[in-house]
């Protein structure tokens, strides 16, 4: 039997519109201790954003500023300032291998899951580690 996407994904993503700000998820990382979330309009993927995204874009200098002046910063810059747009995606139903080997050559972290354009989960390095456990368990 062939392991699918389905079988290790996560489906119950957290998602923020483009328009929600670096605060807002900033704030929703580290409360549900993620460091992927999909970028949604419409009811489709427009964009994925990592904590190494926002290090880079939204945080890069702004260590020098006092908090106060950072958190007013954080709350102006847009989601969609910091994104990866069109994200690469995998179908739920293909095979694990394949996904596994575009995360490993790409350097991915994670991919969004999807049917058609609407998210129905993410599949993380996470959920691999896990997968390794569970196998581990039943040796």
């Amino acid at each position: 039997m062939t392991t699918t996407v389905r079988d290790l994904m996560t489906e119950d993503v957290r998602a923020l519109p483009p328009n929600a700000t670096v605060a807002e998820l900033l704030e929703l990382m580290d409360r549900l201790r993620i460091r992927h979330v999909p970028v949604v309009e419409d009811g489709e993927i427009v964009g994925l954003v990592s904590h190494r995204d926002v290090v880079r874009g939204a945080l890069g200098g702004l260590d020098q500023l006092p908090m106060s002046q950072r958190q007013q910063l954080l709350e102006q810059i847009t989601i969609a300032e910091v994104m990866v747009e069109d994200p690469e995606t995998i179908a739920p139903d293909a095979d694990l291998r394949q996904a596994a080997e575009l995360m490993l050559e790409n350097k991915f972290g994670c991919l969004p899951v999807a049917e058609g354009s609407g998210l129905v989960g993410i599949l993380t390095e996470a959920d691999f580690v896990r997968h390794v456990l569970d196998l581990l368990d039943q040796e």
